[in-house]
């Protein structure tokens, strides 16, 4: 069997970013890859401004500790002040300009307000509280490179920066499809031995999360010919095919003939748990070329887990994200014992208590997806390790496996 390690390293030596770009609004950029570097238009701050309401003064005139001023001037934020006189002061507001001549700012706290004149009961250093002009961002510096991808927080920067619009990947096209004549849809009623096809809600769910274009193809019935047709029609017009279950081998997995005879199928096994069944291959096109394929297992939280592990990090290369795709592990402590070591790598689902340390879900089979919902996150625990109590485990949270 594969290593995760091994299995990674092959999907991830096989991914090719997505071709063709647009340039769309930053406000429209949450989510998406950038193309291209970006670079300042400005600097950042624009201009010194004081962080703090306060009163703008020169240091020198303050030096005594207690200092009286004449107040000339008001100076809120997106004015611009006149020059401070030696012996005055200037009442401003957070963000405002520090006009010329003052070299600090004094917090209102440390001032009392006698109508026109200030008592400055602070001997400030100069520059204190003051911001200055490019000490964030200096124009022209590359501020986003490409490759990355765009959270909120790089959405701001970008705007800061004067960057109204930003060029993007395209989004990557995804085809979904399930097989199995036990599924049925939430609203028709179960034949014997059926069940609601849950794995189709988490995976489209987890794709639209990471900003794929998702084609939907529904249930296929449990034949060769409507797998064949079903992955011939989606390798057209998508980057990545994703199919849960029939990855198996027995008469009614149809997957892995479908997949071989329209393309190519590497059938792995990988030494995790849950999981250990994954597909990985090419469909070809009308046009010579290929999508790519990933079959995940058919169990609900093996299909949810090897996605988080496999298809997430496939996902971002795709997308053209250049840096690490795998998620951040955290030592945590263990508040429970797992006496019985397996030898694959197992992935358990845990829970954050109030002492800051780690539950474990009471049941970690593969079918119960309560243990994804009521769980924190997972423990990424390697073959043939057992956990005793205190143990300190790497904990992996669900926040950092879903965006």
């Amino acid at each position: 069997m594969l290593s995760v390690r091994e299995a990674l390293d092959r999907l991830l030596a096989a991914a090719r970013a997505v071709d063709g770009s647009q340039t769309v609004p930053t406000l429209e950029a949450n989510g998406r890859v950038l193309a291209e570097d970006q670079r300042a238009t400005l600097n950042v701050p624009s201009a010194d401004n004081t962080s703090m309401d306060g009163y703008a003064v020169r240091a020198l005139d303050c030096a005594s500790g207690s200092a009286s001023l004449r107040v000339t001037q008001r100076i809120p934020a997106g004015s611009v002040g006149q020059p401070l006189e030696p012996g005055s002061a200037a009442r401003i507001f957070t963000g405002a300009l520090v006009p010329p001549g003052a070299d600090a700012v004094v917090m209102q706290e440390q001032c009392e307000a006698l109508g026109d004149t200030v008592i400055v009961r602070h001997a400030p250093k100069p520059g204190e509280w003051i911001r200055r002009s490019g000490e964030d961002v200096t124009a022209g510096a590359v501020v986003l490179p490409a490759g990355t991808r765009l959270r909120s927080q790089e959405l701001g920067l970008a705007s800061a920066c004067g960057l109204a619009r930003l060029p993007v990947r395209r989004r990557v096209r995804v085809a979904v499809f399930f097989t199995g004549d036990e599924l049925a849809m939430p609203g028709e009623a179960l034949k014997p031995g059926g069940v609601y096809n849950s794995n189709r809600f988490t995976l489209r769910a987890l794709l639209e999360n990471f900003g794929c274009a998702v084609t939907d193809f529904g249930i296929v019935p449990d034949s060769l010919d409507a797998t064949r047709a079903t992955l011939h029609q989606a390798a057209q017009e998508h980057d990545l095919i994703i199919t849960s279950g029939g990855v198996s081998v027995g008469e009614e997995d149809h997957i892995k003939p479908a997949v071989e005879a329209q393309g190519r199928l590497d059938m792995w096994q990988i030494a995790v748990k849950p999981g250990k069944p994954l597909a990985f291959g090419e469909v070809w096109r009308d046009g010579g070329d290929t999508a790519f394929f990933i079959g995940l297992p058919g169990n609900p939280v093996s299909s949810f887990i090897t996605f988080l592990l496999f298809v997430r990090p496939f996902l971002l290369r795709l997308q053209g994200v250049t840096g690490s795709v795998e998620p951040r592990g955290y030592a945590v402590r263990a508040d429970f014992a797992l006496p019985k070591a397996d030898r694959r790598n197992e992935f358990l689902r845990v829970r954050l208590n109030a002492a800051g340390g780690l539950d474990l879900f009471p049941n970690q089979s593969s079918g119960v997806l309560t243990s994804t919902v009521r769980g924190d996150g997972l423990v990424d625990n390697p073959p043939g390790q057992a956990i005793a109590a205190g143990d300190i485990v790497r904990f992996i949270p669900f926040a950092e496996l879903q965006h």
